[in-house]
């Protein structure tokens, strides 16, 4: 039986366009131990749910001799697929034709699918591997781009937008992930940078190599800008699915709620002995959120940026929540300018996408010294405030420890719309530590004290005694209950259980002015 031979040439121009840049482009790509478009959304996305359009388009450019060259579908694969058979919008950008440099209709492409996700209420996921613009097709390149920005600037809060950085992100390439929700890169073959090495070398003279200039490591580190760095490529598209596993589809919806075998009431005595009886020594809050967590699985984001505080996803009972935690193993948990940024931002994704926020609060302050007031530290901690004030999702804070001064109101208290606060026995809310506090109090009958340093010791014991303790807090109000540690998980559960119709809004506007 002979196939129809317009059949036949629809088959022929599938595999054509299959074939991406041809197998010599292919192998180098390999070489530089990188996968093709192709298999990146293969391995992201459940088997065989991959549907792709737009596989026949071409680019419209005849300078150059660019319409001698021409392939189908360009430099970017689009289409959508599922991920534990929910629907996602992605695009992969293929190196192997023109480096993946986005030209007019590779822009268009693009921004049909994000219409697509916003329409349909389903997520972005974009995989970056390109050159940059193309440069054959000038302003044209660049006003797709800037089509591209739209988009995302108009997804945002509305479907949840996931960046893979898989090879070179540079100029204005770089602005299209920075807009979206979280950014993963693969260690050693994925770069993010304004401009390259050759150019800060020319203008300021500085040396500087691919990957000290915008390497994973580089923006998981220092900028904040990234927020995982994958070991390989397999890796960066597994972790990109479990982070989708706690993510609603759009702002309409509520995250998966996940049952699991965790018993709801189990309870950790461990945690009565967690933070240590000596005030200034740290412990790991770390090992407090896996215990109380399902299966002690977190998922954290930007482990390796401003690790003063830690951010991620985790379950409680079955819910996705998002966790918020300063960290007493760094900088003895304050709160900076860095550490400010990454949870306000964290926390106003969770509020956009309707996932519940619980706290972990065990604050000193804000970080002295020049380097931060001359930064704007009272700018950026604002950030923290203001995203807290303004989130309206089921909010719950548990006080470990510290709970002092500015920080203290900054953390979710229950003056800022937390829905409910409790505190473990070892906590001390306070305006400052006990030190600072006698140190000013007491200044003068120190000064007049016949042994200054003893009566200091009497003084301190006796404002920690009265004061470094959760149950002033507690007679107004300001703590709802005081709590032992080990019942912490099953005081959450219920708590979020108890939260789950809560409806809170925010007065009418166009929209709020965050201290940007």
């Amino acid at each position: 039986m002979t196939t129809d031979p317009k059949i036949e040439q629809l088959r022929e121009l599938r595999k054509q366009a299959a074939q991406g840049g041809g197998p010599e482009r292919i192998q180098r790509q390999r070489e530089r131990g990188k996968m093709t478009a192709r298999e990146r959304l293969d391995l992201l996305l459940d088997k065989g749910s991959f549907h792709e359009i737009d596989a026949f388009v071409v680019h419209r450019e005849t300078n150059f001799d660019m319409d001698r060259q021409k392939y189908l579908g360009d430099s970017v694969i689009t289409g959508w697929g599922t991920i534990d058979g929910r629907l996602v919008y992605v695009f992969s950008q293929d190196f192997t034709i023109f480096g993946g440099s986005l030209g007019m209709v590779h822009a268009q492409k693009v921004v049909k699918i994000m219409e697509m996700a916003m329409r349909n209420g389903a997520p972005i996921i974009g995989i970056n591997d390109s050159g940059g613009a193309r440069i054959q097709e000038g302003v044209a390149s660049l006003g797709g781009y800037a089509e591209i920005f739209l988009r995302n600037t108009l997804a945002s809060g509305v479907v949840p937008q996931l960046s893979a950085i898989m090879g070179p992100c540079a100029g204005g390439a770089v602005y299209s992930p920075a807009l979206t929700d979280f950014i993963f890169m693969v260690k050693d073959t994925s770069h993010m940078f304004i401009t390259g090495p050759d150019v800060v070398k020319a203008v300021t003279g500085e040396d500087v190599s691919f990957e000290e200039l915008g390497g994973a490591m580089t923006h998981n580190t220092k900028s904040g800008v990234a927020h995982m760095a994958a070991n390989s490529e397999a890796d960066c598209l597994y972790l990109l699915r479990e982070l989708f596993s706690y993510l609603p589809s759009n702002n309409m919806e509520d995250p998966p709620f996940k049952p699991g075998k965790d018993d709801p009431l189990r309870t950790e005595s461990a945690l009565n002995t967690l933070v240590p009886d000596n005030p200034n020594k740290p412990y790991d809050i770390k090992q407090a959120i896996k215990l109380i967590v399902d299966d002690g699985e977190f998922f954290e984001i930007q482990e390796h940026f401003a690790q003063n505080i830690v951010v991620g996803f985790a379950r409680l009972g079955g819910f996705s929540v998002g966790i918020v935690a300063n960290q007493p193993m760094v900088l003895a948990g304050v709160l900076d300018i860095s550490a400010s940024e990454k949870a306000g931002r964290f926390v106003r994704f969770c509020d956009a996408f309707n996932i519940p926020l619980v706290v972990f609060e065990d604050v000193p302050g804000f970080l002295p010294g020049l380097d931060q007031e001359y930064g704007g530290i009272i700018r950026h901690g604002a950030k923290l405030l203001y995203a807290f004030c303004e989130a309206t999702v089921p909010k719950i804070t548990v006080v470990t420890r510290k709970a002092y001064g500015g920080a203290y109101c900054v953390m979710n208290s229950k003056h800022i719309r937390s829905d409910l606060n409790l505190a473990w026995p070892t906590a001390e809310i306070a305006v400052m530590g006990p030190e600072g506090a006698v140190n000013i109090i007491f200044r003068r009958e120190l000064a007049n004290a016949e042994d200054p340093e003893q009566r200091r010791i009497e003084l301190v014991e006796e404002y920690r005694n009265r004061f470094a303790n959760p149950y002033t807090a507690a007679e107004r109000g300001y703590i709802d209950d005081v709590i032992e540690p080990s019942e912490t998980r099953p005081r959450l559960i219920n708590a979020l259980n108890m939260l789950q119709n809560k409806r809170d809004e925010n007065p009418p506007k166009k929209h709020g002015n965050i201290p940007l």
